[in-house]
């Protein structure tokens, strides 16, 4: 039986994922009183920007510092993805709803994203599935992609939409690519098990 000290869900990266948690109705407010592009209210558009960074940037603190002071807790490992697939699956859900994202692309990403989190709970009994690089590549670039189509770029004229739609054509194809890894490795993974556990 281990004597290691188990942290304490009252932490600080616990009350980060939470406060982004918290953060999503002030970010979907912000960005549908904003209106197309902005065009309603560009302060509130710019509101939206600045609340998806900041969340950006907690979702960053708050792994380094559950890393780095052995804050890692039962609750964080499940907030943590639960807090960043609502504030991006907002984004994707409500930029659709303005006309600036095809709602294709939106219902392509969320399925993928929430349908590989139900799958993982499923396989769990025939092991762990670790992220891989691909999966990593594909946040960072579904990230990239909301920052740079919640500025209100398209009350410019719509050539400033351009590295945007770029962006998050290629976030949309490692989506995709990624979710059919996982499911190949998924398969793998179980195959292994009863190869392993004939009985089981």
């Amino acid at each position: 039986m281990s004597d290691a000290p188990t942290a304490s869900n009252w932490n600080l990266p616990n009350f980060l994922t939470t406060l982004r948690i918290i953060a999503v109705p002030f970010f979907i407010w912000a960005l549908v009183a904003g209106g197309t592009f902005g065009a309603d209210n560009p302060g509130a558009r710019w509101a939206a920007w600045g609340i998806f960074i900041a969340a950006m940037i907690t979702d960053w603190a708050d792994g380094y510092l559950a890393r780095s002071r052995n804050l890692i807790t039962s609750f964080g490992k499940i907030a943590d993805p639960i807090a960043d697939k609502f504030i991006t699956g907002a984004a994707f859900i409500v930029l659709s709803m303005l006309g600036e994202l095809w709602w294709w692309v939106t219902a392509l990403i969320l399925l993928r994203e929430w349908g590989i989190t139900i799958m993982r709970l499923f396989v769990i009994k025939y092991g762990v599935m670790a992220a891989n690089k691909g999966g990593k590549i594909k946040t960072v670039l579904q990230t990239v992609a909301i920052v740079v189509m919640l500025l209100p770029l398209g009350l410019l004229g719509t050539a400033w939409l351009i590295p945007g739609w770029i962006i998050m054509g290629a976030a949309t194809f490692m989506t995709v690519w990624t979710g059919l890894v996982y499911v190949r490795d998924a398969a793998r993974l179980r195959a292994a098990y009863y190869a392993e556990n004939p009985k089981a």
